[in-house]
């Protein structure tokens, strides 16, 4: 959260977020994906990387599946989330 804020200081039009859940209780999870909804509503450009996949998805507006160093899906992060075959391999559905 400190680091969120601190970025936040400068204003900056995008903000680069490398696994900000790693190592979190899950109830702090929950507060910092609130904040980064509400970063991105308020206008700031947010990309997210996040092996919490349900999590970046239900916030994200497009979204992006590597494959060791690929890309080998993309699209609206709704339609990502709603795929079968991304379920099947990537999100334990």
């Amino acid at each position: 959260m400190l680091a969120i804020g601190r970025a936040l200081m400068s204003r900056p039009s995008l903000l680069l977020l490398d696994e900000p859940s790693m190592g979190l209780a899950p109830l702090l999870v929950k507060t910092i994906f609130q904040v980064i909804r509400e970063i991105s509503e308020s206008g700031t450009t947010i990309l997210l990387v996040e092996q919490n996949a349900n999590l970046a998805l239900g916030i994200a507006d497009r979204a992006y599946v590597l494959e060791t160093g690929k890309i080998v899906h993309s699209g609206k992060a709704s339609d990502i989330y709603n795929s079968e075959q991304i379920k099947a391999a990537y999100l334990g559905g």
